[in-house]
């Protein structure tokens, strides 16, 4: 799941940037890779339809992961199956 969270990352940094994407490790802090909060939105959307889940809609709570390693486990904490 992680690559597949990559991958979309990289595909929303190319619709939004004209220059390469930063290099994302774990430890990288979400609000310091280059994407605005509309893009974000987006890449939940297209997380979405890959994926067939939203975890952020689907949380009780209200959740603000901070590095990618959150962001993942988010998602793979809120896998479907």
């Amino acid at each position: 799941m992680r690559e597949e969270i990559l991958a979309a990352f990289q595909e929303v940094w190319a619709d939004t940037h004209t220059s390469p994407p930063p290099e994302i490790n774990d430890d990288s802090v979400l609000l310091e890779t280059g994407l605005d909060s509309m893009a974000f939105a987006v890449l939940v959307m297209r997380l979405d339809e890959l994926l067939g889940f939203d975890p952020f809609s689907e949380a009780e709570e209200a959740v603000y992961p901070r590095t990618f390693r959150e962001f993942v486990a988010f998602y793979k904490d809120h896998a479907v199956g």
